[in-house]
């Protein structure tokens, strides 16, 4: 049996995370590093000082102590100490890190300390988060999420280049809080519809959703989770496409298929089981609803995810 809870604990499991953290950033005087376009999410803080992050096609950002920021999927960009400053590869400058550190200049109570981490995921399910997410994301100390953000920043650094027992395990579960807490933080900040980011807000979208990830196998009627949201049907039909993306019928559908994919992927059900996993009561329903969505059917798909683990080393 499939197991499902809060739509976030969902998304970010199947997501799969991998975090690295560091090297960390020390540097005073001039200085600029350029980064080439990298998949997934980079988070990164000021635990002192101020630097500029220069995106491509953005205006160019000050970051200053206590200062958090979250790339979705960027395309290059550039730290610096000033904006006159001729950016230098960084990949080089960070592969001579000692302990977890790069420094750049001499040692000054007044330089820049940057804690930086990157988070990669489960390439066949990635879009579900970077699709949702704008190249940058900025969360000021002083914005209400701020004071959290600034301490977990605080709390990473302090863990990178120590040689304590856990280390790594520390680093990997903290940059995961830091990584849900800025979704947090960006769910509150803008506009734009946020897919299942929107379960992050305590309202009667968040709550919907909710329920539909504690038992994905209902069958759910538009009618049933607009009195969960304590709305009308066309008043919560409006305002969930309007946060999320899509109908909401329609975001059940690819839910349950994202959750299918990631079973076949894992091969831990049949597909007449999966069927009644997912809410169909028949393997052909379940089969037309996959296929719609993912564009095979889950035979197909099932067998495509087998074939690198029977393919012989020659094959490989």
């Amino acid at each position: 049996m499939l197991g499902f809870r809060d739509p976030v604990a969902d998304a970010i499991g199947l997501l799969k995370p991998r975090t690295v953290v560091g090297p960390n950033l020390r540097a005073v005087g001039e200085w600029a590093l350029r980064f080439d376009t990298f998949l997934h999410v980079r988070i990164g803080g000021l635990v002192r000082g101020t630097c500029w992050l220069i995106l491509e096609g953005h205006e160019p950002v000050l970051l200053q102590e206590g200062d958090t920021f979250m790339l979705g999927n960027p395309p290059p960009y550039v730290l610096a100490g000033t904006l006159d400053a001729s950016p230098r590869p960084a990949e080089p400058v960070l592969a001579e890190a000692d302990d977890g550190f790069v420094r750049i200049g001499q040692e000054s109570g007044d330089d820049l300390y940057l804690c930086v981490g990157h988070v990669a995921f489960d390439d066949s399910n990635a879009a579900l988060l970077t699709d949702l997410l704008p190249p940058l994301v900025i969360v000021r100390a002083a914005d209400p999420r701020g004071m959290e953000l600034g301490q977990l920043i605080a709390l990473l650094a302090t863990e990178v280049g120590v040689a304590a027992a856990g280390g790594p395990l520390v680093q990997n579960h903290l940059a995961q809080v830091l990584l849900v807490h800025m979704l947090r933080a960006h769910a509150g900040q803008t506009d734009r519809p946020t897919g299942w980011l929107g379960a992050l807000n305590e309202d009667g979208i968040g709550t919907a959703l909710r329920a539909v990830h504690a038992d994905v196998a209902h069958s759910w009627s538009l009618k049933e989770l607009a009195e969960i949201s304590h709305m009308s049907r066309s008043a919560f039909a409006q305002s969930f496409k309007n946060q999320v993306g899509v109908p909401p019928l329609e975001y059940l559908i690819q839910w349950r298929m994202n959750l299918a994919r990631d079973a076949l992927d894992r091969d831990t059900l049949s597909i007449s089981e999966l069927a009644r996993a997912t809410g169909y009561q028949s393997e052909s329903a379940f089969s037309t609803a996959f296929r719609r969505v993912v564009g095979s059917s889950p035979a197909k798909y099932r067998n495509q995810a087998r074939k690198p683990e029977l393919a012989s080393p020659a094959q490989q």
